[in-house]
């Protein structure tokens, strides 16, 4: 799903700029290309996986997307035009003998869903797709989640303390703004304000779909408005980076409400589900490791994260700062955690069949078709899991 309320700005305005019209590459590759691939290390992937494993991910590059990032060498080759990064594709610091592009979502593919550019573009082997997005396409667009990258969603609704001192979650919320006049802003068509309005956890009333991914109309009602973002980001950026605010806010996350996605859960097209299982039975254990070894050490990986965006040069502005921070709340809220089973990047059958049954309703009243008998092993599968690699936090 398009994400414009993850464009973090500076001030009160948009970053306009203009992407580089040029392919450019990685500080430590003058080439633009990759350097050819050295010894084949512990894990081979060649013969089993495609030469290039590409991974479409759902936003520019961003601490969330720390386990895919880990895949890649110090030796990366970047086509700033297309938004994609290329190496070997490193399973713990040794090359498996195929290659992995990752390619930038939002703004790089005109905002366009993950999904939809799966089946456009057979080369994409795997897709960042929410669980909601796969119910939503479930009868015409199938996807197979493979993989958890992370356990539950960082979006969240925030609102300021000092206004509403009251106010712990987003019922209570609802009912101050309903009362003060005030609005929860949010991007349009978000399946999760379907499911808020609709259990009564907040009024339609108070509802505003006009989010621009600005800080802007948050910043001018001055805390009587609420608004949609990321728990991972948003908080330290609104204190620490927008000028005009620069103060905490509170928030909860919309899982906490009771919706409980697996955000941007690694999946691929259901039609090639059992073609690729041999490449998925040795690739997703080396996903799950990739996210252990980031969550041990994401230093190095974030340096590569905040260079692809300097030069995707997109408006998306994130550095340093804003990553490790989305480290540390990730492991604090348990955004990032092995779940219930002791292991990390599985999935719930209960949980996918409670967002089944949220969802249809919700997709079915907007015009969309959800495929008839829709069950939770239409969604995942957690057969390509190691219940041996886990996060250990």
């Amino acid at each position: 799903m398009p994400r414009p309320s993850r464009r973090i700005v500076t001030a009160l305005g948009l970053v306009v700029v203009t992407a580089a019209s040029l392919t450019a590459c990685s500080s430590g590759d003058a080439g633009g290309s990759p350097s050819a691939s050295a010894a084949i290390g512990s894990v081979d992937l060649s013969g089993v996986c495609p030469a290039t494993v590409v991974i479409q991910t759902d936003w520019n590059p961003e601490a969330e997307h720390g386990h895919a990032y880990q895949l890649l060498s110090d030796d990366y080759a970047v086509d700033a035009e297309q938004k994609t990064v290329t190496s070997d594709l490193m399973a713990g610091g040794e090359p498996t003998g195929v290659k992995v592009e990752i390619r930038a979502g939002g703004p790089a593919i005109g905002f366009n869903t993950v999904t939809s550019q799966m089946y456009q573009d057979d080369d994409i082997t795997l897709g960042y797709v929410t669980t909601d997005v796969a119910v939503q396409n479930s009868a015409d667009l199938p996807t197979t989640a493979v993989f958890a990258e992370n356990d539950i969603s960082p979006q969240m609704i925030m609102w300021d303390p000092e206004t509403y001192p009251d106010v712990s979650t987003i019922e209570e919320l609802g009912k101050e703004l309903e009362a003060d006049g005030g609005v929860v802003r949010y991007f349009g068509g978000a399946a999760y304000m379907s499911y808020l309005t609709g259990n009564g956890i907040l009024p339609e009333s108070v509802t505003d779909g006009s989010y621009d991914g600005t800080p802007a109309s948050f910043v001018v009602a001055q805390g009587k408005d609420a608004q949609q973002g990321f728990a991972t980001a948003e908080p330290f950026v609104y204190e620490n980076q927008v000028a005009a605010w620069g103060k905490p806010v509170d928030y909860q996350l919309i899982n906490d409400t009771g919706y409980p996605i697996y955000p941007e859960s690694m999946a691929v097209k259901t039609g090639d589900l059992e073609e690729l299982s041999p490449c998925l039975e040795q690739l997703v254990p080396v996903l799950q490791q990739a996210d252990v070894d980031y969550f041990a050490s994401p230093e190095s990986t974030n340096e590569k994260i905040v260079d692809l965006v300097d030069q995707y040069d997109t408006g998306w502005v994130y550095d340093a700062d804003v990553a490790a921070y989305a480290v540390d709340k990730m492991k604090e809220l348990g955004i990032a955690t092995d779940g219930d089973n002791g292991y990390v990047g599985d999935m719930d059958e209960e949980r996918m069949q409670k967002v089944i049954d949220l969802d249809t309703e919700i997709f079915e009243s907007q015009g969309s078709t959800v495929k008839e008998g829709l069950v939770p092993s239409d969604l995942y599968t957690n057969e390509f899991l190691d219940d041996s690699i886990s996060l250990g936090f």
